[in-house]
């Protein structure tokens, strides 16, 4: 498993690129040429037709094309966009690629999230169910349901998510309401297909003034899912609980409007400007729902339940639309302290969205908010472990500690990041962290908010246009210290996570990088190294004798220098021989499988040998990094520390003379 400095494949250089790349070219490919390519690629890709006419050309043209999408609910509508980007990962989940770019490490809440619309889409009662995202703040529920707007405004822009309604209906219901009772087993005899609704009373009116009931001349057209238009998304705030009035939701009567028609039950003295009308056929967002009146949520569940609603002066109105609620956990522990509040949580779909336990992926978070800073946040340069410390961090005070000791809260902080730790191999790490989880982790703890505010007054702070990982633990500690809201004893143990963070990962990280600069040849040494410790580890336990490369004797395996390096990484006397017999064994199993035993197949065996290799060039480094004075010789060799360090690992110049002062301090340490 390889580590975020290692160079072969550390996300986090990868990061840094990608910061400064989008930096230098809005496009991240091409230029001005290439990003103006792209806008008129994304043009001609989402440039929809439009289709007007009556409904008997409708039922001519539209319905026997594709009769399925046409009759489509709104959850099969968003299950049919959700599904295009769905695929079966290897333990058969569902895992939807619209999220992928902006949701990260919290994979077993979006595939609920998508498990929900295929099972409503497929006719179960759970359609007839209000969804709620229950979650800590900043966890990621108010950017998974904009995605899903922006995925069906998308959609009903292309061919497939093509939507049709009546024109100039204010829910924009489906056509085939429009269809008669007496003739509906007809159409679905015909196409295949069930009809579900009446006609609204807005269009029905409509239909016997203006077409004396010949439903055959009513206008169709083709209609687009539209945020910004209130067209198939609808998105209601709770303000003031004294003063939110229901008309938010089912509008009101049109008091301009009486007077010329007379009546205010007249449908055309209706103001249909309600959100769940904008939300018809699409999806409702409802934002803290539980901090709403009651009234709200039983006509809210009441239309998830039987999908329509009822207002004054009307008969019940039919409205085919998902509703999508999020809340955070203060409100929801408050909701369920009310027990009148039973029969509208047995109504409901909750999915928890913690925050991510993986700090790789929390990392990526912090890189997607840094992204879209201002330019004079995104051209300072984070050295390779910033966001990677900061992420251990935040995961450290995520995790239910309990009484644990620091050990166990670094091999959990491994576990969750999916790295090989004592006694868990890599086959066995999603039983372990399944097993291991406590039901309320992840839902506490440091938000990325918190640590992307600290990063921001760090790079604020600095004069420098380089930020080294121990500038931002120091901001994170000062955050810490002068936020009002967080009590004395929890900032004592999030600033022991932050002592805990630089000691048993950064220092570990910078070590490594700093190790391998110290000499070009270092991959090289490091496999010649690993392929002798093997052979005279199957040597010693095969009781066999080896031949020398120099003097080409046979001699006895090398105890001393087998224990050399299994005492860098603490293999006790009594515990050599099973570590011995368990590197022989993945050794053997890697050969069978017709793959190479290398630096990244045991993760414990890596850090030997790296440490191993170190000690030998313990004293170049001191050399280089503790000369007050260096003459030329010790010069070059800086130079050439600090160029390797620059040019293969991430840092810059500020960085690598920080990171080589600081391990040379820990080496004194030691």
């Amino acid at each position: 498993m390889t580590q975020p400095g290692d160079n072969a494949c550390g996300m986090q250089d990868a990061m840094q690129d990608s910061v400064q790349d989008s930096a230098q070219d809005p496009a991240h490919a091409g230029g001005r040429d290439g990003f103006l390519h792209s806008l008129d690629l994304f043009a001609r890709q989402h440039r929809a037709g439009h289709w007007a006419g009556t409904f008997g050309d409708f039922l001519a043209t539209i319905l026997p094309a594709a009769p399925e999408r046409v009759a489509r609910s709104s959850h099969q509508y968003i299950w049919d966009m959700m599904r295009a980007t769905c695929l079966d990962d290897a333990g058969g989940t569902l895992r939807c690629s619209l999220f992928a770019d902006d949701l990260f490490g919290i994979d077993e809440a979006l595939a609920r999230v998508v498990d929900y619309f295929k099972a409503a889409a497929a006719g179960s009662e759970v359609g007839r169910r209000l969804l709620l995202l229950l979650g800590p703040p900043s966890g990621g529920k108010s950017t998974l349901v904009i995605l899903l707007k922006r995925g069906l405004e998308e959609y009903s822009r292309t061919d497939d998510g093509a939507l049709y309604a009546i024109a100039g209906c204010p829910v924009r219901e489906s056509p085939l309401h429009l269809v008669p009772h007496t003739m509906r087993a007809a159409c679905r005899n015909t196409y295949g297909i069930d009809i579900t609704g009446d006609i609204c009373p807005h269009c029905r009116a409509r239909l016997e003034d203006q077409f004396d009931g010949d439903f055959m001349r009513m206008p169709v057209e083709r209609v687009f899912v539209s945020e910004a238009g209130r067209s198939g998304i609808g998105t209601y705030a709770p303000h003031d609980p004294t003063t939110a009035d229901l008309a938010d939701l089912v509008g009101s009567v049109d008091l301009s409007k009486v007077a010329q028609y007379g009546d205010e039950g007249d449908p055309h003295a209706w103001s249909w400007s309600g959100a769940v009308y904008a939300a018809s056929r699409g999806v409702l967002e409802m934002i803290e729902i539980l901090k709403v009146k009651r009234e709200f949520l039983y006509l809210l569940l009441t239309l998830t339940q039987e999908k329509n609603v009822k207002v004054a002066r009307f008969p019940l109105i039919y409205l085919d639309e998902t509703i999508l609620a999020h809340t955070n956990l203060a409100e929801f522990r408050k909701f369920l302290q009310e027990s009148e509040n039973e029969a509208l949580l047995d109504r409901m779909v909750i999915i928890q969205v913690p925050y991510t336990l993986n700090y790789r992926e929390e990392a990526r978070i912090y890189l997607k908010l840094i992204s879209s800073a201002a330019p004079a946040f995104r051209d300072v340069h984070l050295d390779p472990h910033v966001l990677h410390a900061a992420a251990v961090f935040a995961i450290l005070s995520r995790i239910q500690d309990g009484d644990d000791k620091e050990a166990e809260l670094v091999r959990k902080v491994r576990i969750h990041a999916d790295e090989e730790v004592d006694g868990v191999n890599r086959a066995d790490i999603r039983r372990v962290k399944e097993k291991e989880k406590a039901p309320d982790e992840g839902l506490a703890g440091v938000s990325p908010r918190f640590v992307i505010n600290a990063l921001s007054n760090a790079i604020i702070g600095s004069n420098q246009k380089s930020l080294s990982t121990m500038d931002v633990l120091l901001a994170l500690k000062d955050a810490i210290e002068n936020d009002a809201r967080i009590e004395a004893r929890k900032k004592r143990k999030w600033v022991d996570y932050l002592v805990l963070t630089r000691k048993d990962f950064y220092n570990r990280w910078v070590k490594q990088d700093v190790h391998k600069a110290l000499f070009v040849s270092f991959e090289g040494e490091a496999l010649e190294l690993l392929s002798k410790y093997l052979d005279e580890v199957e040597a010693m336990l095969d009781n066999r004798t080896v031949k020398d490369p120099i003097t080409n004797e046979e001699r006895r395996p090398d105890e001393r220098f087998l224990r050399a390096v299994e005492e860098k990484i603490h293999i006790s006397e009594s515990g050599k021989q099973s570590f011995r017999q368990e590197v022989v064994r993945k050794a053997m199993g890697a050969y069978k499988r017709g793959a190479k035993f290398g630096l990244d197949s045991h993760i414990q065996l890596n850090d030997a040998v790296q440490q191993y290799l170190f000690e030998q060039r313990r004293d170049v480094l001191r050399l280089v990094s503790s000369s007050k004075r260096p003459d030329d010789e010790v010069r070059t060799k800086i130079s050439a520390v600090e160029k390797r360090l620059v040019d293969e690992y991430g840092y810059d110049a500020h960085s690598a003379r920080e990171a080589l002062n600081y391990v040379t301090t820990l080496l004194a340490q030691e």
